[in-house]
């Protein structure tokens, strides 16, 4: 017998059939369930999960480590601006497709007009990144529903045709043998031998037309029939393939604007930190501001006080001085 081909697993090494490794990656189901593939929580791109805590990427844990926390982007609201006020991918869009415009599913402006190639893979919509992501995952999921939806209903109708068909035209041939039976020998008793031979030969005419048109019946009946399904199979395929496009873009929308409120809060929640970090400063420099006030104040009380004695001894000397020359003077007026 012979084997069939076995491949390796790009994480664990083993070797697996090709249909049992995932397409892009080729990792076996092991690998696929301990290393899922998530979004990273600031850039938003797929990554393979090393470890369950480790939610952002290798660039992104990279970058925070070089620029720190990133701030929410001023086109996309995506939290992936290390640097200035942008995202990396609107800087580069930005340059290489001029300022973004007005993105016809999520409303914001943050779509960049990629021209011709750009819009063939989402039938010519202006999207997002983020909802160009979202849309491509909704056609992938309804050509696969598509895909399940048509193999399953013509098995389903090859198997009712297949059990039909014989059983109808056997069940048909043998009563038209029983009933013609019947009536020649009711009529064989009662008529000549040569009306019996021209009757035969006319039954027997008729009995070789009716065998050959019910070969032909089952195809003209099975035609309205086979119309009749395919149309309600094709109606009952786009109205859920409609009704799944709706379902899916409305959980879209829900995501992006769950997405906005945690950024909006965020954003909030960073400003209010930023306001307690002013309020803590001025609070800080004030009383900084009173310790040095009160400083100045107990330094300008000393130095006074120090004046004020010195103007003291100094009084006190300007009158010892002045006794001292009215002393003088009375003593040379007595001396004769």
């Amino acid at each position: 017998m012979a084997t069939s081909a076995l491949y390796a697993c790009t994480k664990c090494n083993q070797r697996y059939p090709f249909e049992e490794l995932s397409q892009g990656q080729q990792l076996c189901k092991e690998c696929r369930i301990a290393h899922p593939i998530v979004k990273c929580t600031f850039c938003r791109s797929e990554f393979q999960q090393e470890s369950k805590t480790n939610t952002i990427c290798k660039k992104c844990a990279q970058n925070v480590k070089q620029f720190g926390t990133p701030k929410p982007c001023q086109y996309c609201n995506i939290i992936a601006a290390f640097i200035g006020t942008k995202c990396q991918r609107c800087t580069n869009s930005e340059k290489k497709y001029g300022p973004p415009q007005t993105c016809e599913q999520c409303k914001q402006q943050c779509a960049f007009d990629r021209k011709e190639e750009g819009r063939r893979k989402v039938d010519g919509k202006l999207l997002c990144w983020l909802c160009t992501l979202s849309y491509r995952r909704v056609l992938q999921k309804t050509k696969e529903q598509r895909k399940g939806f048509g193999s399953s209903n013509s098995s389903s109708l090859n198997e009712k045709d297949h059990h039909s068909r014989p059983h109808h035209h056997h069940h048909h041939h043998h009563q038209q043998q029983h009933r013609h039976s019947s009536s020649h020998h009711k009529l064989s008793g009662s008529l000549s031998p040569e009306q019996e031979q021209g009757l035969w030969n006319k039954s027997h005419k008729s009995s070789s037309i009716q065998k050959e048109t019910p070969k032909k019946k089952p195809k003209l009946e099975l035609k309205p029939s086979n119309g009749d399904s395919s149309s309600i199979t094709q109606s009952m395929d786009s109205g859920g393939t409609d009704n799944f496009i709706l379902i899916s873009q409305l959980k879209e929308e829900v995501m992006s604007l769950k997405r906005l409120l945690q950024q909006k809060d965020q954003t909030i929640l960073e400003k209010d930190r930023k306001l307690t970090e002013i309020k803590a400063d001025f609070q800080y420099q004030e009383s900084n501001m009173r310790v040095k006030m009160n400083q100045m104040d107990k330094s300008h009380k000393e130095s006074m006080e120090h004046q004020q004695g010195k103007n003291r001894e100094l009084l006190k000397q300007v009158a010892s001085l002045s006794k001292g020359k009215k002393f003088d003077r009375t003593g040379s007026s007595l001396l004769p």
